[in-house]
């Protein structure tokens, strides 16, 4: 088994992989403005050297970063970092929500984006031939898609299942993963091949298990964001999952997203997951078998049980 990289194909890494992350990203709008001028990301040498730091105190094998078309991705970077950092970083292709989207997907049809999607999962990534390993964040904004969002989900699932790679979405605050469910898997994308994002913003625990006895990887990727979400909520979620019998289907991150998450800036960082999340659901009798199974074990078959080309 090996897994797509920025700097090549590699065995499956051991240690812990983040799920869900962004080391480059520029969300400020076309001139630095709407809608958060705050939304961005740009200083390798602080983000390699925090990567390297969670290495060496806890294993941090690999880093999914999710920026895709729309976000401000530089793939280039993106290897400079791993190289930093000495850690795999798998890169994404996909299609944001809607705000995002570049200006040509309102005029595409399905069909058009899935070659766009395609192109990049067989040429490369920004000019670099750096490939990804990933389709995502594919993004909605609401309980429902708009048109555009529908044909970029369906645009998704088609190069998925072609390519043989996972689809990560961004269901945002939580809301519409369900609907997203059906959408994907209705262009015959296997649900073990999708891991519906932002779930631990969603404190609704009927619908998380509804996603995992569907056979959909639910993400608990925004940990240690206060401000959207107590960790105490996504505690209790995550042991709901975990006490109904699906620990298999969930997936941990904190996704990373400006400077100020940064460590060296203040924030949380990349290792807020291993800092206080995962103690805590040590502290509340989960075992170190299940906390690799979710650290390590879940991603790596998230990101490689495909027949990825």
């Amino acid at each position: 088994m090996r897994l797509r990289t920025v700097l090549g194909e590699v065995p499956a890494p051991r240690g812990p992989v983040l799920v869900h992350e962004h080391l480059r990203l520029d969300l400020r709008g076309p001139s630095g403005r709407a809608p958060d001028p705050a939304a961005w990301l740009d200083d390798e040498a602080t983000v390699g050297d925090e990567l390297a730091a969670l290495r060496r105190s806890h294993g941090l094998a690999a880093v999914v970063e999710l920026t895709c078309l729309g976000m401000g991705r530089d793939a280039a970077a993106l290897a400079r970092i791993s190289e930093r950092a000495g850690v795999a970083v798998v890169a994404a292709t996909g299609f944001y929500y809607g705000a995002f989207h570049p200006s040509y997907v309102a005029g595409s049809s399905t069909a058009d984006l899935t070659r766009r999607l395609l192109t990049e999962v067989e040429d490369g990534l920004d000019g670099t031939g750096i490939r990804p390993g990933v389709i995502g964040e594919v993004g909605t904004g609401g309980e429902r898609p708009s048109r555009d969002e529908e044909r970029c989900l369906r645009a998704a699932a088609s190069a998925a299942v072609r390519s043989g790679l996972p689809v990560a979405t961004h269901a945002h605050l939580g809301r519409g993963g369900l609907v997203q469910l059906d959408v994907l898997t209705s262009e015959g994308l296997a649900p073990d091949r999708i891991s519906i994002g932002h779930q631990d913003l969603l404190d609704d625990a009927p619908t998380h298990r509804k996603l995992a006895d569907a056979g959909a990887y639910i993400a608990f990727d925004t940990i240690g964001k206060a401000s959207y979400q107590s960790d105490d909520v996504r505690l209790r979620r995550a042991l709901d999952l975990i006490e109904a019998g699906h620990a298999e289907r969930l997936l941990l991150s904190n996704d990373v997203s400006r400077a100020t998450y940064l460590r060296a800036n203040g924030g949380g960082g990349y290792g807020a997951v291993f800092a206080s999340f995962a103690p805590r659901l040590a502290a509340a009798g989960v075992d170190e078998t299940t906390l690799r199974l979710i650290l390590h074990d879940n991603p790596i078959r998230f990101l490689i049980s495909g027949e990825a080309r």
